[in-house]
């Protein structure tokens, strides 16, 4: 990579980074040290490709999806992990009833399939169209809709306390899209 293609890669990571975290954070099941692989190993990638590529940031979400489903396919990777210490966590700004909502959706999205969840995270935290989730999971628009409602149906039935976070019967929006359940991260 030239110095400028290396400029260019240190920008976009600088940029884009957080946002792409919170996506490997939730593709991960809510395990911060296994998305923070998830999104290093996704721009590892991503910079030895770096001048061929048109759109980084749709590479490197395409790019942490899959990585995830080969390690749920492969059960490479492990529900506990054990660390010398626990860590020192402080949310002094947050308050109770939203962290307490924040681990509800974390666990329960935990408990989906990982295609569920990409499904899912993708929709609602990225807000991507329901063709851009197709063109990114490789699959028919059909399917991204149909995997959608069996995703909240379940996500509905695995934590209820989350039907108030939006209305519980799907309301047609303007664009055409259904929105069954707002989620904010």
């Amino acid at each position: 990579m030239n110095a400028e293609g290396q400029e260019d890669f240190r920008r976009f990571v600088a940029s884009r980074s957080l946002a792409l975290l919170r996506t490997a954070v939730l593709l991960s099941g809510g395990d911060q040290h296994a998305a923070e692989d998830l999104l290093q190993n996704a721009l590892a990638k991503v910079a030895g490709r770096w001048h061929r590529i048109d759109e980084p940031e749709a590479y490197v979400r395409k790019t942490m999806y899959r990585q995830q489903v080969n390690r749920w396919r492969l059960r490479g990777w492990r529900r506990e992990v054990s660390v010398a210490a626990p860590p020192d966590v402080s949310d002094a700004g947050d308050s109770t009833a939203a962290t307490e909502l924040r681990m509800v959706m974390r666990a329960a999205l935990a408990r989906l399939t990982a295609r569920q969840r990409a499904v899912l995270v993708l929709r609602y935290m990225e807000d991507l169209p329901e063709a851009e989730v197709a063109r990114i999971l490789g699959c028919p628009i059909g399917t991204v809709r149909s995997t959608t409602h069996r995703s909240l149906t379940r996500l509905r039935a695995l934590a209820p306390e989350l039907a108030a976070l939006g209305p519980a019967e799907a309301e047609r929006q303007p664009s055409g899209d259904y929105t069954p359940l707002e989620v904010s991260p």
